[in-house]
């Protein structure tokens, strides 16, 4: 995979995300902050590891992956500068995921919550809401702080 088809892969990701996003709640305006490519094998993640070599730098090494910053990459949602390559996972069978910041994280959280799809992720200084719906090959997410905040780069 060249660096080109990466970020072809990439705006897709996003752009279904966002349709996932705008099926199920109001936050339409809610711009794009991080995305990540699921690798579905090893030798995949290897090949998508290196793509993004070629327009970003590595920041931050996770469990699951390396997260890049990357040149500004140009969306449906926005620009994007954050960008994870995530290891094969067999509870990640999607392709991958968008993160979104909502204006009033609170707000969101209270109305969309109890609903179907939407679950609860805490991590000690942060916390994220989690969207699937089976008829996308994506997930959505809304983080407090946003990824761009906790690290401190914007």
């Amino acid at each position: 995979m060249t660096a080109e088809d990466l970020k072809s892969l990439v705006q897709e990701i996003v752009t279904q995300s966002r349709n996932l996003r705008d099926k199920h709640t109001s936050e339409t305006n809610a711009p794009v902050n991080y995305a990540a490519v699921f690798a579905q094998t090893q030798d995949e993640y290897t090949t998508l590891v290196d793509a993004a070599r070629h327009f970003g730098s590595v920041i931050k090494e996770t469990p699951t992956g390396p997260l890049f910053q990357i040149d500004p990459l140009r969306t449906v949602a926005g620009d994007l500068r954050l960008l994870k390559i995530r290891a094969p996972d067999p509870t990640r069978t999607e392709r991958g995921d968008a993160d979104f910041t909502v204006s009033n994280y609170q707000l969101f959280k209270s109305v969309n919550l109890q609903r179907p799809g939407f679950k609860l992720i805490e991590r000690g200084s942060m916390e994220m809401i989690e969207l699937v719906d089976s008829s996308f090959d994506v997930r959505a997410y809304f983080s407090n702080p946003p990824l761009d905040k906790q690290l401190a780069l914007i």
